[in-house]
């Protein structure tokens, strides 16, 4: 899969601030850099808009959090929480962020869907059929196959994780057993040789 990009493409991001959020938190105990995500997805094009939808939290303690995208030019649209009787809890802007990616659509050459809900699969379809290129970009770990199927291209955030977080720290891979035994006996074969560690620091699969 892959689109032809240059430099006068007209773009728009959609921004799932709750998919990215959580997929960040259960996948690498994270915080999602959205600035740097921005700028993946737009890759050296015009951006026309970039719009983070967000649910207010009922501690309103998000607003350190809007400061911070607003300093990186990422527009933000909020609603409340629904709490309904009985202690359910609602919050969901799929239905606004479709509207609103259908709305732009012409007047961009592309829009790229920052989330992995296959929710968005028909809006995608509906889009390309204004002639308009979609593209994705999240964790591909926690991203809908049907979505990656039928946009145009899709970035995958799990190949360069410590890009796109903020506080992320690689876990260290165990070394096998037979590695352990190999290194003591090397260890002990030279005498002059001190081990003093192994390389095997790398990132999440």
């Amino acid at each position: 899969m892959g689109v032809i990009r240059h430099p006068d493409q007209r773009v728009a991001v959609i921004i799932d601030t709750q998919n990215l959020y959580h997929s960040a938190k259960n996948l690498y105990k994270s915080k999602v850099n959205f600035g740097a995500v921005v700028e993946a997805a737009v890759q050296g094009r015009k951006l026309v808009r970039a719009v983070s939808y967000v649910v207010n939290t009922e501690s309103g303690e998000e607003s350190a959090f809007f400061e911070a995208l607003e300093k990186v030019g990422i527009e933000i649209k909020t609603k409340d929480l629904q709490v309904f009787y009985g202690g359910a809890k609602k919050a969901d802007w799929d239905v606004g962020m479709a509207v609103d990616a259908i709305k732009i659509a012409h007047k961009v050459d592309a829009i790229v869907f920052a989330t992995g809900d296959g929710d968005f699969i028909p809006a995608v379809e509906y889009i390309q059929n204004l002639g308009c290129q979609v593209e994705a970009i999240t964790f591909g770990r926690s991203s809908s196959s049907g979505l990656r199927s039928a946009i145009d291209d899709f970035i995958d955030l799990d190949e360069d994780p410590k890009k796109f977080l903020i506080g992320y720290r690689p876990s260290k891979k165990r070394t096998s057993n037979k590695s352990r035994k190999n290194s003591h006996k090397k260890s002990e074969s030279t005498a002059a040789t001190k081990v003093v560690g192994s390389d095997t620091d790398g990132l999440l699969d």
